[in-house]
């Protein structure tokens, strides 16, 4: 069995299409399809089914397709391993993190991070919070943003690095626009934006409203920081963000208001797997982030007494 078997038939399963694989590969569908065949024959066993014009892997597939991730993670953290043995600043590190922090937050940290080791090199990975815990447990990324930090979890452990202040968003031109701030509750007859089910930020909105005395009337849903905010700007309702994610991105805005009471917040934690100890590469970003946060949470705290 040929290591490149094993790449070719993982590629195969997560695309579940011969051509697009061969695409991403770079090497002509033949070459995939004969290598599928050799292992086959080589297993006794087929391992995807034809479903339409896709594959599907068929139960012995999958069995297998867990094994064929876990060594191939195995062989590309040895790997690294190597090349950071031979020289630390020339590592990669990967990062998983919402969609909510790659507007700002991300790459601030990055570019402040690669001032002083301007080789190391970033492999990105967007998800929601489910599927972020995934990645760590599975070893695909290395340090995850998370928002909440789980308190307690069998195989991911980590800390909470920063607490957020969500702001009301609401349309230019609404009446509540223009003031300071509000509470939440005079917004209970207005339609909501909201985050889609499996996004941290929907929870978290929802309580608040309760905690405000109703429940919010959604009228559209979305997956992305920019959709929530092009909706909102756009006079199709209101809702609650980040302030990191409110960062103009274009000339369609939404007002920003503060939410006095109840006051709205959400914390982000940073998590890697438990008893596994991590590339030399990524302790020395673990390491950074959590000073980098500490004395930005310092210089906050600073303004505020200043004021």
């Amino acid at each position: 069995m040929e290591l490149r078997q094993l790449y070719y038939f993982v590629k195969v399963a997560k695309k579940e299409h011969v051509t697009q694989a061969a695409e991403e590969l770079h090497v002509a569908q033949s070459a995939v399809s004969r290598q599928i065949h050799q292992l086959e024959e080589e297993l006794g066993a087929k391992l995807f089914l034809q479903k339409g014009r896709n594959l599907q892997l068929t139960p012995v597939g999958q069995l297998f397709m867990k094994r064929a991730e876990v060594i191939l993670t195995d062989l590309e953290r040895a790997v690294m391993e190597v090349h950071e043995f031979l020289d630390p600043e020339k590592g990669e590190i990967r990062l998983g993190f919402p969609h909510s922090l790659g507007i700002s937050l991300i790459p601030e940290v990055v570019s402040e991070f690669r001032k002083k080791h301007p080789n190391v090199k970033f492999r990105f990975k967007q998800g929601m919070y489910p599927s972020l815990i995934r990645d760590v447990m599975r070893g695909e990324v290395d340090l995850s943003f998370v928002s909440p930090c789980p308190e307690e979890h069998e195989h991911v452990t980590g800390q909470t690095i920063l607490t957020e202040e969500l702001y009301a968003i609401l349309p230019p031109n609404h009446p509540l626009a223009g003031e300071e701030s509000i509470e939440l509750a005079q917004l209970k007859d207005e339609t909501f934006v909201l985050f889609s089910e499996g996004y941290s930020l929907r929870p978290i909105v929802w309580d608040a409203c309760k905690k405000a005395g109703f429940t919010p009337s959604i009228g559209f849903e979305g997956e992305e920081t920019e959709t929530i905010r092009g909706l909102v700007a756009a006079g199709m309702g209101v809702s609650l963000l980040p302030e990191m994610a409110l960062y103009p991105t274009g000339p369609l805005q939404p007002a920003k208001v503060r939410v006095r009471s109840p006051h709205v917040t959400r914390t982000i934690g940073l998590i890697y797997r438990s008893n596994e100890k991590l590339p030399l590469v990524a302790r020395v970003f673990q390491r950074f982030l959590l000073e980098f946060f500490e004395s930005k949470m310092l210089l906050k705290k600073d303004l505020i007494r200043k004021l």
